[in-house]
């Protein structure tokens, strides 16, 4: 635990929300004294605890930017990337990993990005309750927990569900980005998109894209390299106006 303001809080939104099926496991791991200091000093300016109190103001968040919501970065190395090779767009970046959140504000501060913001907490509720509609220029959700065990498919993020609260807080046009390197995930992902009213495959033949230059290869995607698996990238914009309404 971190005093008020000086870290990322256990449970932010509490017991205010219904509690629902989870798609993630919170992780409040082994903290370094690096990623503790960090977050000590940086969390008041640059992180956020998702707590479904209010609207964020995007604008004045991130200085105008124009804004891509990054679901699960791990340990913030490709975000760090992505943000440094792209000033001009800012990235919330949204985790329960203790760790990774101070490694990401450490890796922010020691490159001078003042374009990355770090989110805490559980994405539905910051996606529902706390952004404007279509106030979102881009969605990446880069290897998410695969739930592997068939009893375990509903704990999938990718879901007709999300994907339609998902249209509703993007631009018309933006893209949702998703990566995994899960082949069964990788089939239910293309499935759901592909049926979902509210997105168009951005493939011209409807299958997978090829991985964009924009995205590094990260740590998780080098691990299953390893293992011999297969890394799909799929790249989905959101069409004109969705087809649920959730704000």
């Amino acid at each position: 635990m971190f005093p008020d303001g000086e870290g990322p809080a256990a449970d932010p939104a509490g017991s205010h929300f219904e509690r629902r099926i989870r798609s993630f496991q919170p992780r409040r791991s082994r903290v370094t004294a690096s990623q503790g200091d960090a977050l000590r000093r940086l969390w008041s300016r640059w992180g956020l605890d998702i707590d479904g109190s209010r609207v964020l103001d995007l604008d004045e968040l991130l200085g105008g930017r124009p804004v891509v919501l990054e679901i699960g970065f791990g340990m913030g190395e490709a975000t760090a990337q992505m943000a440094a090779a792209d000033l001009d767009t800012g990235i919330l970046a949204v985790d329960v990993h203790t760790p990774g959140q101070g490694n990401l504000l450490g890796l922010a501060e020691r490159a001078g990005l003042d374009n990355v913001r770090v989110a805490n907490g559980d994405a539905i509720i910051l996606l529902r309750e706390m952004l404007a509609p279509e106030s979102l220029d881009g969605l990446r959700v880069y290897f998410p927990d695969p739930w592997p065990k068939k009893r375990h498919h509903k704990r999938r993020l990718i879901q007709p569900e999300f994907l339609t609260l998902a249209a509703s807080r993007l631009k018309p046009g933006a893209v949702l980005h998703c990566a995994t390197d899960w082949e069964p995930y990788a089939e239910q992902m293309l499935e759901v998109l592909t049926e979902h009213p509210d997105f168009t495959n951005t493939v011209a033949d409807g299958g997978y894209a090829p991985r964009p230059g924009f995205r590094p290869l990260t740590r998780f995607e080098g691990q299953g390299l390893d293992k011999g698996h297969v890394v799909h990238d799929l790249l989905f914009a959101r069409t004109g106006k969705p087809s649920g309404s959730t704000g």
